[in-house]
């Protein structure tokens, strides 16, 4: 029987993916074009994705549904398909899985604001990701990751709808930080110190950072993030900050031996669970399993 990544990640480092929907949009994703659509148009792009991160030497995958609550897709004209995509989003996936390896159901934000600031109430954004987490759960995901959340009382939403809605199965809580001279902050003010507590409290098997920071950055959440949890921790760095070139190309400003250089002392700080976000691709995956591994 395999065991669960949470218990993998106690015994060793590991890898999960770098970012989905760029390699998507190399693959011919339209803007404008909700990702989790090609989960049932186009499942074998996505299944190529996920194939190239597994053969880089991934662990695990993050399904194509970080956009897929209803109330994201709604904006497509999709809400009554979240079900439906978020399902599909993990059989893609699971399709390709190789024997020992994991598919983690992905859970970004709304992208809405909650009360006062917008018109949500936290009802509303649990029972979103509730149905979103059924779905990925009734298509065969092994774990969920909360990702790139940057208001501290979604993600406690989406935290406690997930265990809420598909109890058992490991939930990783990720939000995402600026660097601050105070030190680590979410643009909604959440600190550091505070996110790891409240997300603990609630019932995270594992917490994390992922997006915005690049590696080098990364290094000193990474440490700060230990010093406050003895529970397992992700981190997936940025490439840098992306701009747009000349031929509208994104560009990120971390080059790929400097994303690396900092990847042992990440390792190093304590991490558990380490992978790429914007900016990384299957090469990138594939060069930090050279690290993790030989370190190993």
């Amino acid at each position: 029987m395999t065991p669960s990544i949470l218990d993998l990640a106690k015994a060793r480092t590991v890898l999960l993916d770098g970012a989905l929907g760029t390699e998507l949009m190399r693959r011919g994703l339209p803007q404008g074009v909700a990702p989790e659509t090609w989960n049932v148009d186009r499942p074998e792009v996505v299944q190529d994705v996920h194939r190239s991160y597994y053969a880089a030497g991934s662990d695990a995958v993050s399904t194509n549904s970080f956009g897929g609550s209803r109330i994201k897709l709604a904006g497509h004209g999709l809400a009554e398909r979240t079900f439906e995509l978020n399902k599909a989003a993990a059989e893609v996936a699971g399709a390709v899985r190789p024997a020992g390896k994991y598919v983690l159901g992905s859970i970004g934000p709304t992208g809405k604001f909650l009360e006062p600031q917008g018109d949500l109430t936290e009802a509303d954004l649990e029972a979103a990701f509730a149905e979103q987490a059924r779905g990925l759960a009734a298509g065969g995901v092994d774990a969920f990751i909360l990702e790139t959340h940057y208001d501290l009382r979604e993600a406690l939403c989406a935290l406690r709808a997930v265990l809420a809605a598909a109890g058992g199965l490991p939930v990783i809580a990720a939000m995402t930080f600026n660097a601050m001279p105070r030190g680590f902050f979410t643009m909604m003010g959440d600190g550091l110190e505070r996110s790891v507590r409240e997300l603990e409290t609630a019932g995270a098997h594992a917490v994390g950072a992922n997006c915005t920071l690049d590696s080098a950055q990364m290094v000193g959440l990474a440490r700060a993030m230990r010093r406050l949890t003895a529970r397992p921790i992700v981190i997936q760095p940025n490439a840098g900050q992306a701009t747009l070139g000349a031929d509208g190309t994104v560009i990120y400003s971390q080059g790929l031996d400097a994303y690396l250089h900092s990847v042992p002392e990440i390792l190093a700080a304590g991490v558990n669970l380490i992978g790429g976000c914007c900016g990384t691709n299957p090469e990138t995956i594939r060069r930090i399993a050279g690290l993790v591994f030989r370190r190993a």
